[in-house]
């Protein structure tokens, strides 16, 4: 995240003083993958990825704002009406409108921002760039909006402005993240603890397969409506039961002849899941990273083979993986492509990334794309 690119750019585009810069980062998710839905937990980190923008108010009604990685300007106004066209423009638009609709009083201001997370490897940059624009904002003029409700104003830029029905794991990690800490939030209650996350002697990489399958959204819809019609069957025997996080497998057996067998499979990987999770925390308590990378390949194997939300191209990383000695990997995000992540002992590190990028490249005809990440601060004032 270059700040003096963007001063740069700034003064190049604006005449008279300088404004203040903020940045927020993107994301990694340790473990917890589609538990949001399903009222379990997630454990995201804040990584040294993310958006950095300059900011000055202009004592207007309009926005002016450039993005400078895409070479696009735009000017737009504070009003519904106003919706710029620029699917970027619309992350900070929406910002700005659900602010408004909180009761903030905000004006118009210039704008230069660029970043560095890696466009669609599943480390929210729209994510980095909502929660850069709130927190901004909120600063600026002084609005006294507390963290949480900034982490909401970005998700609710997603449902409302970009037709994005996101959870919100990526607004919180990014308006919450902190340097050597992961954060265990409940998605229920909202409840969050922050967990120490210093591998000493690891090194914590993401391998981008650099492909994206198109199955994504319709098989999301159909394995949250499994987990659902599951939770459902569980609750007519045990009425405690909201959702599937609040289940065991015991209870899963119980109802197996009731349900099919593709939504048995669905729902047994998401109680394990949030068991995984349980498992992580204890284990990071006790600097245990070999545990973690036990319950990564699990979580892996489990996604894989009973959610069936891998890719035969992240199934070929996680395979390298683990002929290569990598303590713990799986993939991340929702599935269909993007990246693995991957907790590697340090003296193994160079070996794994050759083997990975040369019998990759072989199989597939493309190279994967390499990202060290290193566990960071939120949502901050720069200067």
């Amino acid at each position: 995240m270059s700040a003096d690119k963007v001063r740069e750019a700034f003064a190049a585009h604006f005449e008279g003083a300088a404004g203040a810069v903020y940045a927020s980062p993107g994301r990694i998710n340790l473990i917890g993958e589609h538990t949001d839905y399903n009222g379990g937990f997630v454990f995201p980190g804040a990584i040294d990825k993310g958006m950095v923008a300059e900011i000055r108010l202009n004592g207007t009604g309009t926005v002016r704002a450039v993005a400078l990685d895409l070479n696009e300007t735009t000017a737009f106004g504070l009003e519904e009406e106003d919706a710029p066209a620029q699917s970027w423009a619309k992350y900070i638009f929406g910002v700005c409108r659900e602010i408004i609709k909180r009761g903030g009083e905000i004006g118009g201001f210039d704008t230069v921002f660029s970043g560095d997370v890696p466009l669609g490897a599943g480390m929210s940059s729209s994510a980095a760039l909502e929660s850069t624009y709130a927190f901004a904002l909120n600063d600026l003029f002084s609005l006294g909006i507390d963290k949480f409700e900034l982490a909401k104003i970005g998700q609710a830029t997603e449902h409302n402005y970009c037709g994005v029905k996101c959870g919100i794991m990526d607004q919180f990690a990014s308006i919450f993240g902190k340097a050597g800490s992961l954060i265990l939030l409940d998605c229920r209650s909202l409840e969050y603890k922050y967990y120490p996350f210093n591998p000493a002697g690891y090194k914590l990489v993401l391998l981008d397969t650099a492909v994206k399958h198109e199955l994504a959204s319709s098989a999301y819809n159909e394995r949250r409506q499994s987990c659902e019609k599951v939770a459902a069957a569980i609750r007519r025997k045990h009425p405690e039961v909201e959702f599937l996080r609040d289940a065991g497998l015991d209870m899963l057996n119980e109802v197996k002849a009731e349900i099919s067998e593709e939504d048995y499979l669905r729902a047994k990987y998401v109680i394990e899941e949030v068991q995984r999770v349980m498992d992580v925390c204890a284990a990071l308590e006790k600097g245990d990273y070999e545990t973690v990378g036990d319950r990564m390949y699990g979580t892996h194997h489990g996604m894989s083979k009973l959610y069936e939300v891998s890719c035969k191209e992240l199934d070929f990383l996680n395979d390298i993986a683990r002929k290569c000695g990598v303590t713990g990997s799986r993939v991340m995000g929702g599935g269909f492509g993007g990246c693995t992540i991957n907790l590697v002992r340090e003296e193994k590190y160079e070996d794994f990334i050759k083997e990975a990028f040369t019998a990759y490249t072989e199989a597939f005809g493309h190279e994967p794309k390499l990202y060290d990440v290193v566990i960071s601060d939120g949502a901050r004032k720069l200067q």
